[in-house]
């Protein structure tokens, strides 16, 4: 099994959107990949309440089946359609891939 977590650091405000709303957006087009990408075992999304200077705004937490599954999940059209949007509100990313 893989686990796959992301991190993101989000803009203070795009287009009008606040960081925090823009969290939302992210977490609910995240977690709507459930069950539609195969080897994709579980993913979530928690948003950041402490927004302190050394946390990130959103974290992603997802389990795959093996490597081959998490290269899968990364090139899925319905990851790659969430990819843009996660692009325009985040500043910063961080990610961790680790067999467990």
């Amino acid at each position: 099994m893989v686990k796959h977590i992301v991190m993101w650091r989000l803009h203070d405000e795009v287009d009008g959107v606040p960081k925090r709303e823009s969290a939302v957006i992210i977490k609910k087009a995240l977690e709507a990949l459930q069950g539609k990408i195969p080897g994709l075992l579980h993913i979530e999304a928690g948003i950041d309440f402490n927004d302190s200077d050394q946390s990130a705004d959103i974290v992603l937490y997802s389990k795959l089946e093996s490597r081959e599954a998490l290269e899968a999940y990364q090139l899925h059209p319905l990851h790659q359609a969430v990819v843009p949007l996660v692009k325009k509100y985040a500043c910063e990313r961080t990610v961790v891939d680790f067999e467990a």
